[in-house]
């Protein structure tokens, strides 16, 4: 009999081979795998795995019918509550959401959530099984700015209760960040990606592609002149941070942004697309969440040595646990609490390596996190022909710039006043990074999620009214 305290091992691919390769990493759960996981779960009464969800999916609910073998059944009930499962399947921060708050995991593994609920929707795909769609149109017409995780989101929530939404992408391909952002081998693109935005347009969303909102057309001609009663902005944070120390200009330097953009909605990694990149031979990543993660990944099977720098320590480190082992097991050189203070560069104007000095935790700071403070006297150097920078993003000005009536606070993000995303403007809602500042996926769905509540009750409000 199988040991219920711990969870069905996942199988993936060996450290070497993928470090190597850009095909996905984990291979998931077969079905018989799946059924034996779904039946830890302890279908709890008071499901805490169903709080800790961003979007609130029925998690026992459709753990429950994966047990018993009834896979459409199980994705059907996670679609009422999620656009994009084969994405948080893989994406989702779920030990520190759902899977942090399962009962089974007070003694034992927990219910391995996330990975069941990528076998119910890569079942799905493979079946050809879509989300159920409203029966009826009400007429109404709502624009959503941005096709990432918060516009499918916001998008396809809407949708589902008859509103006629067009989603505006300024990119010539819709996703967002799960496009441009998270590598093929934790996202395959269009396995995985494409097939969860086809399931959006499947529930009647029509998106426009290549569309600048702020330059090809204004929130407001929207909605003046194109007949939108209500639009979401989730726009995402693209707009790259950098350290401000001297070198950053160099040839040589890129911010994770740019590095990854290049390579996952580019192709830079794929012979036969020219997309110039410089993958580098000795690369240092500075920052230490999941973007940092991804881009030392990807230059690593881009065939370089590679180094993270990050100023804290390893407990202090804002990336998933996952990403941090997987980085180890494919060789990534972690060099912490070092943090850079130049960039270092050859008289031709290339970057040639790297100034860092030591650091030592102080006393916790703001966030609750122990500040760092510099120890004088112990600067070194890095050799490095690339460096990345992975220190956030910030929103992009230009809507808000563009938009008459939206308020924005001193980090540029959009100000929404209300928990359902609505903004100083009447009838504009906004959520995701566009409002946070970078943040998870599954965070950015639930903003979307609320935002299209949010959209509904103030449609309904003005008809009745």
């Amino acid at each position: 009999m199988a040991d219920v305290l711990k969870r069905v091992p996942v199988r993936e691919q060996e450290a070497a081979a993928r470090a190597a390769n850009f095909e996905e990493v984990c291979y998931g759960y077969n079905e018989e795998e799946a059924m034996a996981e779904a039946s830890r779960c302890l279908n709890c009464k008071n499901a805490k795995c169903i709080g800790g969800c961003p979007v609130s999916i029925n998690i026992p609910g459709f753990i429950a019918q994966v047990k018993e073998g009834n896979f459409e059944e199980a994705y059907q009930i996670i679609s009422e509550s999620s656009a994009l499962p084969a994405v948080c399947g893989r994406v989702c921060p779920q030990e520190t959401q759902c899977e942090g708050v399962c009962i089974r995991g007070i003694k034992g593994d927990a219910v391995a959530i996330g990975k069941l609920e990528r076998f119910a929707a890569d079942w799905a795909r493979e079946h050809g099984i879509k989300p159920k769609k409203a029966e009826n149109s009400n007429g109404h017409k709502v624009a959503v700015i941005g096709s990432g995780p918060a516009g499918l989101t916001c998008a396809g929530d809407l949708a589902k209760l008859g509103y006629d939404v067009t989603i505006f992408e300024a990119l010539h391909e819709a996703g967002g960040v799960l496009v441009y952002g998270i590598p093929e081998f934790r996202l395959p693109k269009e396995k995985v990606v494409a097939a969860e935005v086809e399931n959006v347009k499947a529930l009647g969303v029509k998106i426009e592609t290549n569309v600048v909102i702020g330059k090809s057309v204004t929130i407001d001609e929207l909605m003046k002149n194109e007949g939108f009663e209500a639009v979401f902005i989730g726009s995402g944070a693209g707009l790259p941070k950098f350290m401000g120390i001297p070198g950053e200009q160099a040839l040589g330097v890129f911010s994770a942004n740019e590095y990854l953009t290049r390579n996952n909605l580019m192709k830079a990694f794929l012979e036969g697309y020219d997309t110039p990149i410089k993958a580098g031979k000795k690369v240092v990543v500075v920052g230490g969440g999941n973007v940092a993660m991804d881009a030392a990944r990807t230059a690593k099977r881009l065939g370089a040595e590679v180094h993270i720098v990050y100023r804290r320590g390893e407990e202090e480190l804002p990336a998933r646990r996952e990403e941090i082992h997987h980085a180890k097991e494919e060789g990534i050189i972690f060099d912490l609490l070092q943090n850079p203070v130049e960039i270092l560069v050859n008289d031709d104007g290339a970057v040639r390596g790297i100034r860092v000095i030591r650091m030592e935790l102080g006393e916790p700071d703001d966030s609750g996190r122990r500040s760092p403070v510099e120890i004088p006297g112990s600067e070194y150097e890095i050799e490095a022909d690339t460096v990345i920078m992975s220190l956030g993003t910030s929103p992009n000005p230009l809507i808000s710039s563009t938009t008459e009536g939206l308020s924005i606070n001193r980090r540029k993000c959009i100000i929404a006043e209300e928990a359902d995303g609505a903004t100083t403007k009447e009838g504009v809602y906004a959520g995701g990074d566009a409002v946070t500042g970078a943040a998870t996926v599954i965070l950015a769905m639930g903003a979307g999620k609320a935002a299209a509540a949010g959209v509904d009750a103030f449609l309904k409000s003005k008809q009745s009214s």
